[in-house]
């Protein structure tokens, strides 16, 4: 396996194709130079079949048992919630709180413009000057 593993390394390095074949005497085996997964690869009536090694094969069961645990779930989650669930919009308080702050942030930063500018001086924080309207 360890020597498989540096395959994958150097041949990666060298350019070469994502998979890469190598001839044993049993078949064939292909190695994803990406991830190191090997398969074992027979010819059958002229075309190559491969199959993933057992350990990877009960890895690759266990990663989809998993991942099925996770769409039921999601899926009866989904279907305990409320058909008619609203999503819940600011109130006014909150949109005033919020509009106030982005003032603020506004008359401090034409405050700095001005500075920046040769003009008057930045508003001091704090402050509730209100700026000119036109």
């Amino acid at each position: 396996m360890l020597a498989f593993a540096a395959l994958a390394g150097s041949a990666a390095a060298e350019g070469e194709g994502r998979y890469r074949m190598e001839k044993t005497e049993s078949g064939l085996v292909r190695l994803d130079t990406v991830t190191g997964e090997i398969s074992l690869c027979r010819e059958q009536d002229g075309q190559i079949a491969c199959r993933m090694a057992a350990d990877e094969r009960a890895a690759f069961e266990r990663e989809l048992e998993l991942l099925t645990m996770r769409v039921e779930a999601l899926e009866k989650a989904a279907a305990a919630a409320p058909a008619d669930a609203k999503p819940r919009f600011p109130t006014d308080e909150e949109i005033d709180r919020t509009m106030s702050v982005m003032e603020r942030m506004m008359q401090r930063f034409m405050g700095i413009v001005k500075n920046l500018d040769g003009g008057e001086e930045e508003t001091t924080p704090g402050t509730d000057a209100m700026p000119q309207k036109t």
